[in-house]
């Protein structure tokens, strides 16, 4: 007598199988598409948060409108802070990581990269570190941040975007110079996040390194740190990060050539500053 498979056990391996094969067939095709999770919710905006804000539009030489915020300093500014977001949602959820530097008198400037928020387009990791160039550029010729200390502070995907820009715009000479770096709860690059996620999950732990292999290495953060010299630099990551473990912040701070400063916190993933403590240790960073 044949046996019958149950229908639930059928439908488990139909799930799983399904799994299985978007899972390969996102990493083989849309390659670094896994890094990208953009919305076009508004969550919060500057005034809601009472904020002085600026909306600002930049067109990329491929064509797509970039949106992005400026908030003033409330009074003198000391400096400016570039800020990079991390890989899901849109600025208007990662304002708040940003919202308490102008009323310690630094002007803000962040945008959506392209398919976030109000940005055209759709991301990929050549667009989005275009992006992140754009949105220097343009803030660089702004009459407001120009003569006075630049600084860019980049979270989890923000901050390995923001390690390849300030790498190439030192090496390159670019003008005005930056004066300091801060990466924070960031991986030590995408091919070897994107190896190690693919580890974490059984259906696709065999698979690991040939899937990881469809992920450019060429802006590994690891490879790119060492030039921002003699830019100083800050790496913050928390021992309870849940989603970039710890490791990869301390690959981070030894890749990175003096000067430079680690600063382990313990605190959710890309949640730093909700604590005044850490506050006070970056803006002490950026006064020296």
């Amino acid at each position: 007598m044949a046996t019958r498979t149950p229908r639930v056990l059928l439908n488990t391996r139909k799930t799983l199988t399904g799994l299985a094969a978007t899972l390969t067939l996102m990493l083989l095709t849309g390659c670094s598409s896994v890094f990208f999770y953009p919305d076009q919710v508004t969550y919060v905006t500057p005034d809601r948060l009472n904020l002085e804000y600026e909306n600002v539009f930049i067109e990329t030489p491929d064509g797509e409108t970039l949106h992005g915020w400026w908030l003033p300093a409330q009074s003198d500014p000391k400096g400016t802070v570039y800020f990079l977001h991390g890989n899901a949602q849109n600025i208007s959820s990662h304002v708040m990581n940003v919202a308490w530097l102008p009323e310690e008198r630094y002007n803000v400037f962040l945008i959506d990269y392209r398919g976030y928020g109000r940005s055209t387009g759709a991301p990929d990791i050549e667009g989005t570190l275009h992006d992140s160039e754009a949105g220097l550029r343009w803030l660089t010729e702004h009459p407001d941040a120009q003569n006075q200390p630049l600084f860019l502070l980049g979270q989890s995907l923000g901050g390995a975007l923001g390690t390849t820009l300030a790498s190439e715009w030192v090496k390159r000479g670019e003008q005005p110079p930056l004066d300091g770096v801060i990466v924070d709860g960031t991986f030590s690059g995408f091919r070897a996040i994107a190896r190690e996620k693919l580890g974490d999950f059984w259906l696709t732990w065999p698979l690991q390194i040939p899937l990881s292999w469809t992920i450019t290495d060429e802006y590994e953060a690891t490879d790119q740190i060492g030039d921002i010299s003699p830019v100083p630099v800050m790496v913050i990551h928390s021992v309870r990060d849940g989603i970039i473990p710890f490791h990869h912040g301390q690959r981070l701070y030894d890749a990175a050539a003096e000067p430079k400063r680690f600063l382990q916190t313990d605190t959710g993933h890309a949640s730093t500053f909700v604590i005044p403590g850490y506050k006070q240790e970056v803006l002490e960073f950026m006064r020296q």
